[in-house]
């Protein structure tokens, strides 16, 4: 039985959601914009700390995927970051202040969650 903790999840078909889930305001609707989304069958959230963290298996999983959502809070782009530490570079990248929500002054309203849950449905259809 393979160690879970190092497990790839490289079936085929697979659309992979890593938000930055930061602490401000923008990082908490970057996270509930991609539960809504796997919620919704658009992709399976995943641990972006698992990538930061060089957890072999998940890497493997984020290079095996059909695509990759990455959904960064502001301009910091922390889960970028740490995808382009980790050589992961084939991903479509979907940044919430530039939908217009500025960092700290953007409270997480189910508007703004479904408005970034949106965006990312359309930028996985393109």
């Amino acid at each position: 039985m393979p160690d879970e903790k190092n497990a790839c999840a490289c079936n085929g078909g697979v659309t992979l959601i890593f938000p930055c889930s930061g602490a401000a305001d923008v990082g908490e609707i970057s996270d509930r914009a991609a539960r809504v989304m796997a919620a919704r069958g658009q992709g399976k959230m995943f641990c972006l700390a698992g990538i930061g963290g060089n957890i072999s298996g998940m890497i493997a999983s984020a290079r095996g995927a059909d695509q990759v959502l990455v959904i960064d809070g502001c301009g910091v782009d922390c889960a970028k970051k740490t995808m382009e530490e980790r050589g992961i570079d084939d991903y479509i990248h979907l940044r919430v202040t530039d939908l217009g929500m500025e960092k700290s002054k953007s409270p997480a309203t189910q508007e703004r969650i479904d408005s970034v849950a949106q965006k990312g449905k359309e930028l996985l259809s393109n």
